[in-house]
């Protein structure tokens, strides 16, 4: 670890962070009507421990990291395997293991994995050969195993982000467009046989996203008080601690999945776009990152990050605006979570690593 190496971190990135971070406790504070207690000194205080372990990863040698890929991958892939014999069940699904007395979603870190994981191949794979379908097989272990994984825990929203964040690495890293052609109809014809495999909440989400005044007071009430809050919004909010679908506990899960809500209710149009606009800014800052990068394993690394950053935020946000079924995704940062923040996180320490090694000619150590 090279501390001298602090002095390069991207302080710009560092600011936005906090500043979102800033916002979700702000949020959380409403949520919890005007309290501290529980959410937003919890937030806080996971946000300084995870903060410091970022930095930490930023400064590690970047040839470590690069070595060490696949193993933290098989590593964070027998932790989601584990899920299944000695997981614990929450909201219908069996999603969290205990390690020392703490919660943990794999589901969320194994995604920081895929992210390493393709980046080291990709790195180490001549480009002439990218094209060749024998060198799909790994990439396709890499993305399909934790899918199926996560997809019988049932945890539809989290298998779907993980499937599209490496759908997107490997048209990134250049495969061809053809083969996602072919791999979207196959998906579009095997549709009847997955949705038979899908449980009664998860198919009654999608018929409540497809029509939510069908059941207002059941299937459709979450997304229907959602909206509401959003509109009641208008352009500048209704203030701060004065959305009254949170007050009144209308909206379940405010502090979670449907924290996004709660900003637009209380702050409007303007107080959401400004909150997309700092996710917006850190995206850049990652395409920044990945495009000045030396070297293919930073430049994956980064890009992924981008990838994984913009899937969080736009499957949230097209959840609770109703653009697509209620998923579970939260929003990061701003949702309360331990395990979604902590896979943030790690992420953003590998990028602002790749950032301060952006320069590295050789990966091996």
């Amino acid at each position: 670890m090279r501390f001298n190496k602090i002095l390069y971190l991207n302080y710009l990135f560092l600011f936005v962070v906090i500043l979102i971070m800033l916002i979700g406790i702000s949020a959380l504070y409403s949520a919890a009507d005007g309290n501290f207690y529980p959410w937003s000194i919890r937030h806080l205080y996971r946000f300084c421990f995870f903060f410091i372990g970022m930095i930490i990863i930023a400064l590690i040698d970047i040839k470590l990291i690069f070595k060490y890929s696949y193993l933290f991958f098989i590593l964070l892939l027998v932790l989601l395997f584990s899920v299944e014999i000695i997981g614990t069940f929450g909201k219908g699904a069996e999603r969290w293991i205990k390690v020392l007395g703490i919660s943990i979603q794999p589901s969320e870190l194994i995604k920081v994995g895929i992210i390493l994981a393709l980046a080291k191949y990709y790195h180490s794979l001549k480009y002439d050969n990218i094209a060749l379908l024998r060198h799909l097989l790994i990439p396709f272990f890499i993305i399909f195993t934790p899918f199926f994984l996560v997809i019988i825990q049932p945890d539809l929203g989290t298998s779907l982000s993980i499937f599209l964040l490496g759908i997107f690495i490997m048209f990134a890293s250049g495969v061809r467009i053809w083969k996602f052609i072919l791999g979207i109809v196959l998906i579009l014809i095997s549709i009847p046989f997955l949705w038979s495999y899908l449980k009664p909440y998860q198919q009654n989400r999608v018929f409540s996203f497809l029509n939510p005044d069908l059941d207002p007071l059941g299937k459709g009430y979450q997304l229907i008080q959602s909206k509401i809050a959003l509109g009641s919004g208008g352009l500048t909010g209704k203030g701060f601690l004065q959305g009254t679908q949170s007050y009144l506990e209308y909206l379940p899960e405010k502090q979670t999945d449907f924290i996004f809500t709660l900003i637009g209710e209380e702050f409007g149009f303007l107080g959401t776009m400004f909150v997309l606009f700092l996710f917006s800014l850190l995206i850049l800052i990652c395409f920044y990152i990945s495009i000045k990068s030396f070297h293919i394993f930073g430049r994956i690394l980064s890009l992924g990050v981008a990838l994984n950053l913009f899937l969080y935020v736009f499957l949230n946000m097209s959840m609770v605006t109703g653009l697509m079924p209620i998923v579970g995704i939260p929003l990061p940062l701003v949702s309360y979570g331990g395990t979604a923040m902590l896979s943030v996180m790690i992420s953003f320490g590998l990028l602002l690593n790749a950032d301060i090694y952006y320069n590295e000619k050789k990966m091996e150590p």
